[in-house]
């Protein structure tokens, strides 16, 4: 059990499980398949002799089909405290002939479990931070497959539920089937700031794993959990066409709809505390522009692009929601019946249901 190194990684994780499952976990075969890859990979074969001097092999596989293969033998076996065995890639990050070490201790704690990994060996910094990001995501799909919440029990969605951007969130995890813990929280409240530094909502964590921007959010949860694609499936054409309404909702129907417009009711600043008509007025040729080019975007079909909904439906759903709540929106609306067919189509969706805010 010596370094081969002086570079190292330590991590700290709390498993609401017990002892005894978070470390059998370790080195069942059948719990190893379930957990022991990074999210947005599957576990192909695992085998494992979980006894001083045998070995196991775990083969990771990506969507794309490529394959990333590791491989060791047990140095100690002290069940339930401690595990230690050698780590090599036969084909992944590092040459084969390199051998790290990882050392995992399991101490009881709060009803659960605290798990210390130690993972010695590396030969420079560079290799020792490409395996954090990883074994960050590995332990998130451990606590998913041990926590009584599941996935619930890492993934959190921070922000005001009224926020449009903050829904756009919670349909695309309720599209995948991603269990999640909804954390209430204002602009710029401490929990949203120690995730995003510019204070805006949502934030969102995967363990200790966090992104702001709600296209970077959703570009996450797509990628890392299986479910339905959130993407178009009709190649690079599609893949564009999507982010071309992604863009044009979060560069200009967004301020338009949102802020000129829905906000100017629901927070009046204009004279003796009504709606600001001046700011109103201005914005209402803007959304008709708007509502002009999704109506012609949706034709006969009831999403933005192909035949399944897609990101760019979640993101314009929650606003259209809104605009219709108040007259000139509703007005506007009625003109467009490509758009208001749709609208229908995705408020039958249970993200949509599930989802839908309380308002005050």
């Amino acid at each position: 059990m010596s370094q081969a190194a002086t570079f190292h990684l330590e991590l700290h994780r709390f498993i609401r499980a017990p002892r005894e499952r978070v470390f059998d976990a370790f080195t069942n075969e059948t719990a190893l398949a379930a957990w022991h890859c990074p999210r947005g990979m599957t576990v192909i074969e695992a085998s494992a002799d979980a006894r001083v001097g045998g070995r196991y092999r775990i083969v990771m596989g990506t969507r794309e089909g490529s394959r990333h293969i590791v491989v060791g033998e047990y140095q100690k076996v002290d069940r339930v405290d401690f595990l230690a065995y050698t780590w090599a890639w036969e084909s992944g990050s590092m040459p084969p002939e390199l051998k790290t070490l990882i050392e995992v201790t399991f101490t009881d704690k709060d009803g659960g479990t605290d798990l210390h990994m130690r993972h010695s060996g590396f030969p420079s910094t560079q290799a020792r931070d490409s395996h954090m990001g990883g074994w960050q995501s590995v332990f998130n799909r451990l606590s998913d497959l041990l926590d009584p919440a599941g996935s619930a029990g890492t993934v959190r969605v921070i922000g005001d539920t009224r926020s449009t951007y903050v829904r756009t969130v919670r349909m695309a995890l309720a599209e995948k089937g991603v269990a999640y813990t909804l954390d209430p929280a204002p602009p710029h409240s401490p929990d949203v700031l120690a995730h995003n530094p510019f204070g805006r909502i949502p934030a969102f964590c995967d363990g200790p794993v966090s992104f702001y921007e709600t296209r970077a959010i959703l570009a996450y949860v797509d990628e890392a959990f299986d479910g339905p694609s959130l993407l178009p499936q009709w190649g690079a054409t599609a893949h564009a066409r999507g982010e071309q309404w992604i863009s044009l909702v979060n560069c200009h129907a967004y301020d338009a709809m949102v802020r000129r417009y829905v906000l100017q009711y629901v927070f009046p600043k204009g004279e003796n505390g009504q709606p600001d008509r001046a700011v109103i007025d201005a914005a209402l040729p803007d959304i008709d522009a708007q509502l002009q080019a999704f109506d012609g975007a949706y034709g006969e079909r009831d999403y933005l692009v192909g035949t399944e909904r897609s990101m760019a439906d979640l993101f314009l759903a929650p606003i259209l929601a809104y605009v219709e709540m108040f007259p000139e929106g509703a007005a506007l609306l009625g003109k467009y019946p490509n758009v208001r067919r749709a609208q229908a189509a995705i408020r039958a969706r249970s993200s949509f249901a599930e989802t839908q805010p309380v308002l005050g």
